[in-house]
């Protein structure tokens, strides 16, 4: 047996799929692509696909992390080069390779989340700044998620502006926690802000994991 991690991009109209429907578009894309996918044990057997954290809808990401695990061993070489010929639309595959088989599921070594913020109406830096001050000062901040209230502030591990060369115009850096129970997503973020999302385009760009 083997075990292979994916890192890919999610972007286009791929963005609008639910983590839900990502996992059914790799069981379809793995046996596309004629690779030997192990399957659970029980009386419901399921592909042995695990991926590290959903990303919210409508986000693109160019850090998706996956494994899956294969039932004989192949070369990292001959893995990608089947996966490169059987790839549904914004779906690119950055990286491919072999993990010990005995880590822990992938979505429970998830840290932090990182994203990077296109804004796409021009906004005053200072203004802006100060805005991000204030956040950064508050203790907390109380916010609402599926009728349950929250703190967000906690799950704010950074923020600051983003300008150069890192990107084309103006944007905002996020690292926000990825842990199970308490992840922070950045249209919250936003929202604390006030920016409004629909003003803005958010990419994924790294997923930090425990002891890696």
């Amino acid at each position: 047996m083997q075990r292979i991690r994916i890192t890919y991009t999610k972007t286009g109209d791929l963005r609008y799929t639910s983590n839900l429907d990502v996992q059914k578009i790799w069981e379809r894309f793995l046996r596309r692509a004629h690779l030997p996918v192990a399957y659970s044990q029980g009386f419901h057997p399921q592909p042995r696909i695990n991926q590290a954290c959903p990303l919210p809808l409508g986000m693109s990401s160019r850090c998706e992390l996956l494994d899956f695990w294969l039932k004989e061993n192949f070369l990292v070489s001959q893995v990608k080069d089947a996966l490169e010929n059987s790839k549904p639309p914004g779906l690119d595959i950055l990286f491919v390779k072999e993990v010990d088989l005995n880590l822990s599921p992938l979505q429970t070594r998830v840290l932090s989340s990182e994203y990077q913020v296109h804004l796409l109406d021009g906004v005053s830096k200072n203004e802006l700044q100060t805005q991000i001050n204030e956040i950064l000062k508050m203790v907390s901040i109380l916010r609402e998620r599926r009728g349950k209230i929250y703190d967000l502030r906690p799950l704010i591990e950074e923020i600051h502006i983003m300008e150069g060369r890192e990107i084309i115009s103006q944007g905002i850096y996020m690292r926000l926690s990825a842990r199970e129970g308490a992840t922070g997503r950045p249209d919250e973020v936003l929202s604390a802000l006030g920016i409004q999302v629909s003003d803005t385009s958010i990419q994924r760009i790294g997923l930090i994991l425990e002891n890696e």
